[in-house]
């Protein structure tokens, strides 16, 4: 699989299929997402611009439940919108495509609250197994995660803060970690050297942004 991170927290794995989370920034227009992923409905992870850009006629979009009504008004077809819950695990049989849900919030802050049942996600794609954290701090639900791959916030404010996301990798131990949700609205290079700094060695930490 290609993994690549776009621009903040917007994500693309190619794959067999092509496979997008929280698309923001979208610079050209692709009309190529077989599935996309929302974690929650902020405007820098629920762009209805930058969906428009990557939806195709079949595209699955896959959000939290509280969040039918904006894929609706997207024009997406009942058919193709799969609402979830956190701490749930989902097949998507069209694509052949397995997923669990992490609950994704905030501790000591305010911005996301536990009870809006925001999410991230795991996906099991060519015998691996990605976790993309969302928007989180360091939780009880996301400290249990088994992954080969994790993507976790780093910028702070909003989120866990580069050395808290490095904390975070270190229990739960993925082979690589990859930062996301900074460089653009909060965190910037240097919270990226702090998090490879704090990271325990035997971790690989790639860089894609």
């Amino acid at each position: 699989m290609n993994i690549k991170v776009l621009y903040h927290s917007s994500i693309k794995i190619e794959s067999n299929i092509n496979i997008y989370f929280d698309p923001f920034k979208i610079e050209v227009a692709s009309n190529d997402a077989d599935v996309i992923f929302i974690t929650h409905e902020h405007y820098d992870h629920f762009s209805p611009e930058d969906i428009l850009k990557i939806k195709k006629e079949n595209t699955i979009i896959v959000l939290p439940k509280n969040m039918e009504n904006m894929a609706l008004d997207l024009n997406f077809e009942k058919t193709n919108i799969v609402l979830v819950e956190p701490n749930q695990k989902y097949k998507l049989e069209n694509q052949e495509l397995i997923f669990e849900t992490i609950p994704a919030y905030n501790v000591n802050k305010n911005f996301h609250k536990k009870e809006m049942n925001w999410v991230g996600y795991i996906l099991e794609i060519e015998g691996k197994r990605v976790y993309v954290a969302g928007d989180t701090d360091i939780t009880e639900e996301n400290k249990q995660v088994k992954c080969d791959i994790a993507l976790v916030p780093i910028g702070g404010t909003y989120t866990m803060e580069a050395k808290e996301a490095a904390e975070l990798v270190n229990i739960i131990k993925p082979k690589i970690a990859i930062p996301i949700h900074y460089g653009a609205i909060v965190g910037n290079k240097e919270d990226e050297k702090i998090f490879v700094k704090n990271v325990e060695k035997d971790i690989e930490c790639k860089i894609l942004l």
